[in-house]
């Protein structure tokens, strides 16, 4: 069988016509989603975490190759798959990636704040909670003042 480009929107249909027994991917940001569709057609998936791909990627890296490389991952006996994840793992999983990215902006945030307010001559601790007692009496004792922190 040869190889052929297909679009996203023909992507199912295709897979549905060829008729697999078994679809090994790398585990990519869209392949549980992927996996689901395929199970449900009651073909069995394979998904491998693409750090153990890498090793079988023999040349440049393009599509052909890189699926050559999972075909070659997917056949070894002693290769460890990836469980395929529900929608609710998922949806739990993204609300965790969103808090720690909100964290990780918080913080970025107050240590600018501590880093401008420090240029000023004015020195708060490092934790968000000495930040957060120190804002309102920064701004109290230099209502008015643009210039310079009091």
């Amino acid at each position: 069988m040869y190889a052929a480009k297909v679009m996203r929107a023909a992507f199912l249909e295709t897979v549905r016509e060829s008729r697999p027994r078994i679809v090994a991917m790398e585990a990519c940001g869209s392949a549980h989603h992927w996996a689901r569709c395929f199970r449900s057609m009651g073909i069995e998936v394979r998904l491998i975490s693409p750090q153990y791909v890498t090793p079988f990627v023999k040349t440049n890296k393009n599509d052909r190759n890189d699926a050559q490389a999972i075909v070659e991952a997917a056949s070894r006996p002693t290769m460890n798959f990836v469980t395929v994840k529900s929608v609710e793992q998922q949806d739990i999983q993204a609300v965790h990636r969103v808090r720690e990215l909100l964290v990780q902006q918080r913080t970025a945030l107050i240590n600018q704040a501590r880093g401008l307010l420090a240029e000023r001559g004015v020195s708060i601790a490092q934790t968000r909670q000495a930040f957060k007692r120190a804002v309102p009496q920064i701004v109290g004792a230099c209502e008015g003042e643009v210039t310079s922190v009091c």
